[in-house]
């Protein structure tokens, strides 16, 4: 009866979890992942958070205790970077951030001895890489994903510099942040324990804004200012890195460094890129065939894999190769521009461009009309849903196109939410 209890408070956790429109599909290896993370009794009084931030009197009625003892499992769970804190105007929100970009990577992020980060690790790369139900749901399904693509800033010609808005730039998130933090990359730490790790530097994973602040206060990442921000894009440009952060314009919590061989982004980009399971950036590569002397360069660091070499098709000479491009999967990165020597790559703007969503808000009900959630968002009966994020959430919704509006209706079934779409078209 025990077991069966201690079960069942890891169920209710997996159901909260999957509230969110980052999931996390139930597995065996999901349960003991969150059995080093998570006591039985924190399972289940997690399992009672809101989606959105709540305050502590929120926490404290959620869980039918007093205040002063709800904010103490409140800053332990913190502490462990469970939970995000964040400094309001009047008073301190949290927020249990998904499992990704969340509390499983923050949990790899620095050397601890609380918990076995070997054990760990194998059961992240068992559970994500391997069994690929949850890196699917993450990356595969629907339109909005999680994370987007930043181009290489110093190959950027002066033409295409005009088309690259400051939300594009790795370097104008670090430079606009009110935060910066650095910790140990998630991605190359893990497998470091699993024993295939590369030579990618592993000090170089970034954090910004509320998630950043919260996490050098709790000794899960350090602060740096603009200046040694910048250097350490600086390296990641150097080691051929790629820039992937979060989905959205502004206030962006997250940007990794990635390498094709490490980052689970960029291989599920691989294994799924004709989904487009990463938004790419709003360039792609152009190739002169005239001077590209197949040097392989350019097929050697891409990531995904999206340059390859075939026959140049030269009479004169039969062994030459040229560089050609799957411009399905090319994630427009330009890393491979960067080490092109003969100059035979340049940039060109896509036909179509990247929407980005506005902010976390815009990008939470985008992702949640599409993977059929949206009805957790508004009816986020734990938090006692405020006004204001009612109406954030709603102001959303009229303001997207028809087809997205008309799916949200059809999940809510909602005669206020049908009125409001028709008040809006008059």
């Amino acid at each position: 009866m025990a077991h069966a209890t201690a079960r069942s408070g890891y169920d209710q956790l997996i159901k909260r979890l999957n509230k969110h429109p980052q999931g996390a599909p139930p597995s065996e290896i999901l349960y003991k992942i969150l059995g080093l993370l998570f006591s039985e009794k924190e399972a289940s009084l997690v399992a009672l958070l809101p989606i959105k931030p709540f305050s502590l009197r929120t926490a404290a009625r959620a869980w039918k205790m007093k205040e002063a003892e709800a904010h103490k499992i409140l800053d332990t769970l913190a502490g462990r970077a469970i939970l995000i804190d964040i400094a309001g105007r009047k008073r301190q929100y949290y927020a249990l951030p998904p499992p990704m970009a969340g509390f499983f990577e923050f949990s790899m992020m620095r050397l601890r001895g609380d918990v076995d980060q070997k054990l760990l690790a194998e059961l992240f790369y068992q559970y994500i890489t391997v069994e690929e139900d949850f890196i699917k749901a993450l990356f595969v399904q629907g339109e909005t994903q999680l994370g987007r693509v930043f181009v290489h800033e110093p190959v950027l010609s002066n033409e295409n510099a005009l088309h690259v808005l400051n939300y594009e730039r790795a370097g104008e998130v670090i430079k606009t942040a009110s935060h910066r933090g650095i910790g140990i990359c998630y991605c190359r730490h893990k497998m470091q324990h699993v024993g295939r790790a590369c030579q990618a530097p592993l000090d170089i994973c970034m954090t910004f804004n509320t998630t950043a602040a919260s996490l050098i206060k709790h000794g899960f990442a350090r602060s740096v200012d603009v200046s040694e921000g910048l250097d350490f894009l600086q390296q990641a440009y150097e080691h051929n890195l790629v820039q992937f952060g979060e989905n959205i314009q502004k206030r962006v919590s997250f940007i990794c460094n990635c390498c094709g061989c490490c980052c689970e982004a960029l291989i599920v980009a691989r294994k799924f890129g004709i989904l487009r399971p990463v938004h790419t950036t709003n360039f792609i590569p152009e190739i002169d065939d005239l001077t590209c002397n197949g040097c392989g360069e350019c097929a050697a660091v891409c990531p995904v894999e999206a340059m390859s070499l075939v026959s140049a098709n030269d009479p004169r000479y039969p062994k030459k190769k040229k560089a050609k491009l799957n411009e399905a999967v090319c994630l427009g990165c330009a890393v491979c521009v960067r080490v092109c020597k003969p100059k035979s790559l340049r940039l060109r703007s896509r036909p179509e461009r990247v929407i980005t969503p506005l902010n976390s808000t815009h990008k939470a009900v985008l992702m949640a009309i599409e993977r059929g959630k949206l009805q957790n968002l508004i009816f986020d009966n734990q938090a006692l849903t405020s006004h204001r994020a009612m109406a954030a959430i709603l102001g959303v919704i009229l303001k997207l196109p028809p087809l997205k509006q008309a799916m949200a209706s059809r999940q809510m079934k909602s005669r206020y939410l049908d009125a409001l779409i028709a008040r809006l078209k008059l």
